[in-house]
């Protein structure tokens, strides 16, 4: 796990800082910029910090009803990727002739409803707004980390993307080989990076509080539970005690079922946790380990249990937008915006601001959010206090008590 030094690099610094364009809070990136990229940057990401009103369709007090984000069907704090692109576009932006981006998967696939499709998602945005070549392999075995950044610096693109924290030393080593190319690292940290590679890092304990508020307040047994991934992973980590720490902000008395996995794609074993989870008395489900989380998710609901889905929206992910049975029992998804920190950083490429260090998202620029309600029935009291809680992590009235870096409690 990373030091407890590096905890306030994970908030808006050295990179991404907090400050105020036109009156609007704006994350702006610290190293020097060209013309238009001053402007755009900035511009930017503020799109990303217009918060969306979240609220609901009857506001009466009590009432139980489907609540979802204003904005299109956007979550609380969150922007989509059209509007950055338009932004973009306005300033002037296109991908130089040749431009490529290549991206290496954590193990699974670039459809496989986790953050490895996230990451791909953030690419293929860009791709489609400022046009370039673009490429991917799917990682099999952790043995195939460097083989796989080996073949896709074969061709020297311009920036290759790597996904996750387990590939953080093979990235490393890519980065400092070749200076030419901008690295972007998913959830992975290093105690010093070189100029040619960032890496994405996220509070992700904010999201895993805002998920145990979720489950808290939705519970009625007293019994929660989550499905983790590795525990040697820290993201993991943080969404796991994140999740007891909000869940206790609401009911200090109430139990927190949790357990860590060795895999990240075992949805089978994810569904059996669940179930024994279940067993025990917990009415709802935080899945917070890729593919065996999901199945822990998936179970829950299939029972009638309430779900909460991680990283990306798992309601058009894990319940293929609301086809598959017991999208009416999830909740909503702590979301981390992989897709969004991807693609920022595929842009500073283009625009020639690209810089080596720590781009931090949180529940403050956006970066940390949760998901619409979609079918499911959340009472409106729910609802509110989940905004309530958003809103203070975000302008830190709120702390979720555990070190950013790690997640172990401060």
């Amino acid at each position: 796990r990373p030091p407890r030094e590096v905890a306030n690099s994970i908030r808006p610094t050295p990179q991404s800082r907090i400050t105020s364009v036109a009156g609007n809070p704006t994350l702006a990136l610290e190293a020097p910029l060209k013309q238009p990229s001053v402007r755009l940057l900035a511009g930017l990401v503020a799109l990303g910090l217009l918060t969306a009103a979240c609220g609901s369709s009857d506001s009466t007090s009590g009432t139980t009803t489907t609540t979802t984000a204003a904005g299109g069907g956007a979550s609380a704090g969150q922007v989509s990727l059209d509007d950055l692109c338009q932004e973009a576009k306005d300033a002037g932006v296109t991908a130089p002739d040749g431009f490529t981006v290549r991206l290496v998967t954590d193990i699974g696939k670039v459809d496989d409803r986790t953050f490895n499709q996230y990451a791909y998602e953030g690419m293929q945005a860009a791709k489609d707004c400022f046009g370039f070549d673009t490429s991917f392999i799917e990682t099999v075995s952790e043995a195939d980390y460097a083989k796989n950044i080996d073949t896709a610096l074969a061709d020297s693109p311009d920036a290759v993307v790597t996904v996750g924290f387990l590939l953080a030393d093979a990235t490393l080593a890519a980065a400092t080989a070749n200076p030419d190319t901008s690295f972007i690292g998913v959830d992975q940290f290093q105690k010093e990076f070189p100029a040619n590679y960032t890496g994405i890092l996220f509070n992700e304990d904010e999201g895993g509080y805002l998920a145990g508020v979720m489950a808290a307040s939705l519970s009625k047994s007293g019994v929660v539970g989550v499905v983790g991934g590795r525990e040697d992973v820290p993201p993991v980590v943080k969404l796991v005690n994140g999740y007891e720490m909000g869940a206790k902000s609401v009911n200090p008395d109430i139990r927190v079922l949790k357990i860590y996995n060795e895999s990240f794609t075992a949805p089978d074993k994810g569904a059996s946790d669940a179930q024994q989870f279940i067993g025990e008395g917990a009415d709802v489900i935080f899945g917070a380990g890729g593919k065996t989380g999901s199945g822990g998710v998936a179970a829950a609901t299939a029972q009638g249990v309430w779900g909460i889905g991680v990283d990306q929206d798992e309601y058009f992910s894990t319940f293929n937008g609301g086809q598959a049975p017991g999208s009416d029992k999830l909740a909503t998804s702590a979301v981390k915006r992989v897709d969004l920190g991807v693609f920022t950083q595929i842009l500073a490429a283009i625009t020639g601001d690209f810089a080596g260090g720590i781009f931090g998202l949180t529940a403050e620029n956006g970066g940390i959010t949760y998901a619409p309600f979609h079918d499911a029935s959340i009472p409106s009291d729910v609802a509110a206090k989940l905004e309530e809680v958003r809103k203070g992590l975000a302008d830190g009235s709120i702390t979720t008590g555990l070190d950013p870096a790690t997640g172990e409690p401060l």
